[in-house]
Parts: C-alpha cells; sequence; structure tokens
C-alpha cells in the first residue's frame, strides 16, 4: 500500500494565532519519524466564507486538499471551552472529504484545549472520522512564552503514541475507502 498523507488542519485564523507554530512542530517531528507523508493545512489559506453566506474557489481548493488525505492532525485552540468558529466552518464546507479517514487531536488553552478537543470529537464522528485515543494537550502556561510555542519534553511520548495511531487507522480505513 502507498504512503499516507496525513494533513496538519490548523484551527485558527485570527492575527496574532500560534496555531502555525504548534502545526510546525508537529510537522517536523512527524516528518522525522518518516511515518508517512505530512502537510500543513492551513484553514486561513482558503479563505473560507461562511456556510451559507456564498461560494469562492477557495472551498473547492479546500475540498480537493482533503480529499487527497487519508487522516488528519487537527490543532485545536480552545475558544470559550470550544473549538473556534473558523475550524467549526471549515468543518462544515466538507463532508465526503472526511469520511473514514483517521484523526488526531493536538489541542491547547489554559486547561491544555481538553474541553475544545472533546467538541471537535463530536463533530469528527458525525463526519464519520475515526478520531484516536492518544492525545496531546498543551498548556499555555507551560508550553507558551506569550505569543512564542515552547513545548516541554513530556509531549513527545503522546505525539509519538498519536501518530502510531492516525497511521494505523489511516491504513485500516485507506481499504474502506477503495
Amino acid at each position: 500500500m502507498n504512503t499516507l498523507n496525513i494533513g496538519i488542519i490548523t484551527g485558527s485564523t485570527r492575527e496574532g494565532r500560534v496555531s502555525p507554530q504548534v502545526a510546525k512542530w508537529v510537522l517536523d517531528y512527524a516528518n522525522a519519524q518518516g511515518k508517512a507523508n505530512f502537510e500543513v493545512i492551513d484553514i486561513k489559506d482558503y479563505n473560507l466564507p461562511f456556510l451559507g453566506e456564498g461560494f469562492n474557489a477557495g472551498v473547492t481548493e479546500f475540498q480537493n486538499k482533503l480529499k487527497a488525505m487519508d487522516g488528519f492532525i487537527f490543532v485545536v485552540a480552545e475558544y470559550n471551552h470550544s473549538i473556534t468558529g473558523a475550524l467549526k466552518n471549515a468543518l462544515d464546507w466538507a463532508r465526503e472529504e472526511w469520511n473514514n479517514k483517521s484523526a488526531g487531536i493536538v489541542s491547547y488553552g489554559s486547561v491544555g484545549g481538553a474541553r475544545a478537543a472533546e467538541h471537535l470529537r463530536g463533530i469528527l464522528g458525525e463526519l464519520q472520522v475515526a478520531d484516536v485515543r492518544s492525545h496531546v494537550l498543551l498548556s499555555l502556561f507551560t508550553d507558551f512564552d506569550g505569543q512564542t510555542f515552547k513545548p516541554q519534553a513530556l509531549h513527545k511520548a503522546n505525539l509519538d503514541a498519536l501518530l502510531d495511531q492516525v497511521v494505523l487507522w489511516g491504513t485500516a480505513l485507506k481499504t474502506v475507502r477503495k
């Protein structure tokens, strides 16, 4: 079977966001493991309109990018105890493109983004995405120095487990999509 393509989805579009730093950390670490082809998919790059308020070329580009993926790692910021509106909107712009693929979650917030991750898991279930158990929770108090991401080394064990599970489930689900 061919090597999997795993998209690392940034979950925030606001000015001053740190999700690109977290996504780059995941990308660099994942690429060093060599278990799949990884790439960052920054939802901000697609200029997605709010669902129901029009359609643009970015929507088609986004959907086509998702189609090419076998799994995902979501970098999730916690806003008001949930995921960002931008991430929810991006999730809503696709349906079949998400189906029968694996996903891991790397979240951050004052309690590691745990509440946002739990909300995301419910949405992923509806989209027929198999989210894995392993989860990387990053604290705004210990893994960030202001707007600079400085992860503690202890997160690598959870990231290893997450990558293993996303690849394992992604491989199995690829046979379902054939």
